[in-house]
C-alpha cells in the first residue's frame, strides 16, 4: 500500500511539474536593457506565461547551453548581433522558426540560415563627427572605403578588434568588397587611428566630442543612450556636440546588424517561445522597445526613438544578408589581426 502511494505521488508531482513547465518561457540573454524586464512583464499579464530570465555574455550562455545539452531548460537565446546568434547555430542548436506572424514581419536578409533565428531590432554602424570641426563639404557622400583615405590620418577613433560589433562590419566589407580590397582597407583604415583602440562605443562618441578625434565610428544607438540623459549630465552633453553621418549612401548603404533571438531544439516549451517571439514582433511592443533601447525597429510602420528620429529617418540601408556576418567571422579576425588593428 504505501508502494503505490509513493508511486502516485511521484505521478502527481510530475503531472504538476509539466502544467507549471508549460506556463513558463526560459529565456537566456545577454542584452542589458532594464527596459526589457518590462517586456518580459508585460508578456505575462497577456499570456500567462511567466519569463524565466538567465542573463550573461553570450559567450558564457552559448557555453552553459552545450554544457546542460538536451536538459537545457533554455527556450530562447537573446542576444546582440549576428555574429553571436552565428555561432549557436553553427553549434547546431537551433530549431527552424514556424510562426508565419514572424517569417511575414522580418525580412529575409535579416533572419538566419533555415529560418533558425529572427532579428528583433537593428542598429546601424554610422560615423559620428563634431560639426564645429568638420565641414560640411568634407562629410557628404563619405563610405567606410573613404576612411582608409590619407586624408583622415590621426583622426579617427573606433573600439578594439576584439568587438563583435567591428567585426561583423568587416565581414561585411569582405562580403562586399572581396577579402583581399578589405583587408588593404583595413591597414590603412589602422594608419588613420588617433589613438590605440579602447573604450565602448561611447568612448569614441565623447573623443570626438571633446577634440581627442574628429571621426568615430560607433552603433546608432549609443547616442540615443547619451542624449536620454540616463548615463549623466557629462554624456548628455557630449551628445549634444556631435552628429551622425550615415555612410555610404550613393551604393550601398550604411551596415545594419541586429538583436535578435533563435528557439533552441532541446526548447521544452516551444510554443510559448514562438509566442513570445511574436509578441516582441509585434507593432506596440516594437514601438516600446525601440523607444528603451534607441534600436531601430524591425517591423514596417514603427518609427524609432524621438532622439534617433531627428537624426533623419530617410537612409540607405546595406540589405546584405546578416548571416554572413558570422559566416564570414573567421576570416575577419584574421584579417583584422593582419592589419594591426588591436
Amino acid at each position: 500500500m504505501a508502494f503505490m502511494r509513493k508511486i502516485l505521488y511521484l505521478l502527481l508531482v510530475s503531472f504538476l511539474s509539466e502544467i507549471i513547465f508549460a506556463d513558463n518561457v526560459n529565456v537566456y540573454t545577454s542584452r542589458h536593457y532594464d527596459s526589457d524586464d518590462a517586456l518580459y512583464e508585460e508578456f505575462t499579464k497577456e499570456t500567462g506565461i511567466k519569463v524565466n530570465i538567465i542573463s550573461g555574455k553570450g559567450s558564457a550562455l552559448l557555453e552553459r547551453i552545450k554544457s546542460e545539452g538536451k536538459n537545457s531548460p533554455a527556450d530562447i537565446f537573446f542576444t546582440v548581433d549576428a555574429g553571436n546568434l552565428w555561432k549557436v547555430q553553427k553549434e547546431g542548436l537551433f530549431q527552424s522558426i514556424k510562426s508565419e506572424k514572424i517569417l511575414s514581419s522580418v525580412p529575409a536578409e535579416l533572419r538566419g540560415p533555415n529560418d533558425e533565428w529572427t532579428a528583433v531590432a537593428k542598429r546601424a554602424r554610422v560615423i559620428f563627427y563634431n560639426p564645429m570641426k568638420i565641414r560640411s563639404s568634407e562629410i557628404k557622400g563619405l563610405t567606410y572605403e573613404d576612411l582608409a583615405n590619407e586624408e583622415w590620418r590621426n583622426r579617427i577613433v573606433i573600439r578594439s578588434s576584439s568587438n563583435m560589433y567591428n567585426q561583423s562590419l568587416v565581414a561585411s566589407l569582405i562580403a562586399n568588397l572581396g577579402e583581399e580590397n578589405a583587408e588593404i582597407w583595413a591597414k590603412n583604415l589602422v594608419k588613420n587611428f588617433a589613438r590605440k583602440p579602447q573604450g565602448n562605443d561611447r568612448s569614441q562618441i565623447i573623443a570626438v566630442s571633446n577634440g581627442e578625434a574628429d571621426l568615430a565610428i560607433a552603433n546608432s544607438y549609443y547616442i540615443g543612450i547619451m542624449l536620454s540623459g540616463s548615463a549623466g549630465k557629462e554624456q548628455q552633453e557630449a551628445a549634444k556636440n556631435v552628429k551622425i553621418h550615415f555612410p555610404n549612401q550613393n551604393d550601398r548603404g550604411v551596415h545594419i546588424n541586429i538583436s535578435g533571438a533563435g528557439i533552441l531544439k532541446s526548447s521544452p516549451n516551444p510554443v510559448n517561445a514562438n509566442l513570445f517571439l511574436e509578441f516582441l514582433l509585434s507593432k506596440r511592443v516594437q514601438k516600446y522597445m525601440v523607444d528603451k533601447s534607441y534600436e531601430y525597429p524591425i517591423v514596417k510602420g514603427v518609427l524609432p526613438s524621438s532622439e534617433i528620429s531627428s537624426f533623419g529617418l530617410n537612409f540607405k540601408e546595406d540589405n546584405t544578408a546578416v548571416r554572413q556576418f558570422g559566416e564570414l567571422n573567421p576570416k575577419a579576425i584574421r584579417l583584422m589581426d593582419r592589419s594591426g588593428w588591436k
